[in-house]
């Protein structure tokens, strides 16, 4: 028979990972993330299977959202560099455009 304490100590746990997983989904309704909903599923998958297995799924669970943010680190590096080269064809684009409306002006006048 299970002792008052372990039923106390498996019911927090329980509570503990639901409430992660909630968080979670919070989280990725609130920014319409579908990275977070995927990662919220996996959270929950690891719970429920690791809780079973007898190992730590929190391990599991840390290990998911440091790749996770790796990921988003290197999507945020991506798009950074995207963005600076953007800026840089925008920038030239427009001096360009500025000297080829002087050429204009220039020929207006002539004629």
């Amino acid at each position: 028979a299970a002792s008052f304490f372990q039923v106390s100590a498996t019911g927090t746990t329980s509570f503990s990972r639901s409430q992660v997983v909630n968080s979670v989904k919070q989280l990725a309704k609130k920014h319409h993330s579908a990275a977070l909903a995927q990662l919220a599923s996996s959270i929950a998958s690891v719970l429920k299977h690791g809780a079973s297995s007898g190992a730590d799924p929190f391990a599991k669970v840390k290990g998911l959202i440091k790749d996770m943010i790796s990921k988003l680190e290197k999507e945020g590096a991506a798009e950074a560099k995207e963005k600076a080269y953007c800026d840089a064809e925008m920038k030239r684009s427009g001096l360009k455009h500025e000297d080829l409306a002087d050429d204009i002006e220039t020929m207006d006048a002539r004629i």
